[in-house]
């Protein structure tokens, strides 16, 4: 038999156990790759109807971690980017926004979003949605002196605690009535050196998400941006 006949016959009776092999070797290779890669993720964080350049991206995220020299080798901040809520038909980010609202829900649910750095529309339903905590129950008790820092570009704003919207799909005759809470669930980052020399037009907010089992390093973030 000829070498090429040789390897023929033994792809012919052997395929089975040889393609097994490869995949377990490939299977292998993957979770070693993935040992030695993986990074812990030290916090989460999203821009919402905010386009970051190059530079403040970077001062989000990496500055940070190094500010409190977190080994970005073994640890990343997640900054998710590319969210946008509108209710402007005409924006031309109106058609993001159903998935943006379905990512945002999902992070949350799953304890994957400690901080939306966002614009007043997107504060808007943030704080109506009830996604926000009350920053001067959290400052006050958990960062005294940071709080009294913070206190003067601390911003509050409504949730909605129930409403009626639903019975005014079925009948718009009814007088939309809602019952809201007010309490201070942004901070206005214009003071933020990062944020001032990004150059926004209009005014960015942070908001700390409620259910966040970060609050230690969030309150470290809120130190380093207006460090």
């Amino acid at each position: 038999m000829t070498k090429r006949q040789k390897l023929q016959y033994i792809w012919d009776y052997y395929k089975l156990p040889i393609a097994a092999i490869c995949i377990a070797v490939y299977v292998i290779i993957y979770i070693i790759y993935g040992h030695y890669t993986h990074k812990d993720t030290a916090l989460y964080t999203a821009l919402v109807n905010v386009n970051a350049g190059e530079n403040l991206t970077d001062q989000l995220s990496n500055g940070f971690l190094e500010s409190q020299s977190i080994n970005t080798a073994k640890n990343k901040l997640n900054l998710y980017s590319g969210l946008y809520l509108t209710n402007d038909e005409n924006s031309i980010y109106h058609e993001y926004t159903y998935a943006s609202r379905m990512k945002i829900l999902a992070t949350i649910d799953s304890e994957q979003l400690d901080i939306a750095i966002m614009d007043k529309e997107a504060f808007d339903t943030f704080s109506q949605n009830g996604y926000l905590c009350d920053l001067d129950s959290l400052l006050s008790s958990e960062a005294p002196k940071l709080y009294k820092k913070l206190k003067p570009f601390l911003v509050k704003n409504i949730t909605i605690l129930e409403d009626n919207s639903i019975d005014l799909v079925f009948d718009n005759s009814l007088v939309y009535k809602a019952t809201t809470e007010e309490y201070t669930m942004g901070l206005d980052l214009s003071s933020s050196p990062a944020i001032h020399n990004a150059g926004f037009s209009e005014t960015i907010y942070l908001g700390i998400i409620k259910n966040t089992p970060r609050k230690d390093i969030v309150i470290e973030y809120l130190k380093y941006l207006f460090c």
